[in-house]
């Protein structure tokens, strides 16, 4: 827990509980489901828990605002940004029931009332929503066809509402692909462990 709070001094109490309790979920449901590599569990905290709130250090979400998290996966980024967020309504979809199942239950146990997970793909959705965010799902350019109409209308979305897209590497090729008018924030600028050296948030406006 000490990783969290020496990059999210602010936090409460309540939320350092759910952090740790968070870990304890994920790493029991991990036994069984295999959400991240096994090799990857030593490190939850720094390679997913404090990547996945990355995107935390790059946009402040609204109060009252949603954010849709595309192929949750086991959670992530979703729930820690829940956890971190308790004024913002997430709601977490991935095409696997069983992962889902076990978001479901970890978000149950947490007390995160402001989380939905559903198996549903992102094109089949008809809600919109002031943020999306993901982790490396799929090619930007891809991607951004899956979201682009997901969008709140302008003038009812929240300020900086767009794309939060965590990738790793040398991205260049991938966003000229896109076409879009995408901003690269490297999370090294934030975070001083190795592994965050090519890390980083994408964010496409709406």
């Amino acid at each position: 827990m000490n990783l969290l709070d020496h990059y999210f001094p602010h936090l409460t109490d309540q939320q350092r509980r759910q952090f740790t309790q968070l870990e304890t979920e994920f790493r029991n449901w991990n036994e069984r489901l295999n959400l991240v590599a096994r090799s990857d569990v030593d490190n939850l905290t720094e390679r997913h828990i404090l990547h996945s709130l990355g995107i935390a250090k790059v946009v402040e979400f609204a109060p009252g605002s949603s954010v849709l998290d595309v192929g949750t996966g086991g959670g992530l980024p979703g729930l820690p940004l829940a956890i971190l967020f308790p004024e913002v309504k997430f709601h977490l979809v991935d095409s696997i029931g069983k992962k889902i199942k076990a978001v479901q239950d970890m978000a149950e146990t947490l007390h995160l009332t402001n989380v939905t997970a559903e198996q549903i793909r992102a094109e089949q959705l008809s809600a919109k929503y002031d943020y999306i965010v993901s982790r490396a799902v799929a090619r930007l350019a891809t991607f951004h066809t899956w979201i682009a109409h997901r969008y709140k209308p302008r003038a009812e979305s929240a300020p900086n509402s767009g794309l939060y897209y965590l990738k790793g590497g040398d991205l260049t090729e991938e966003i000229a692909e896109s076409g879009l008018q995408a901003q690269v924030t490297n999370l090294s600028d934030f975070f001083a462990e190795e592994f965050f050296e090519t890390k980083k948030v994408v964010v496409v406006p709406v």
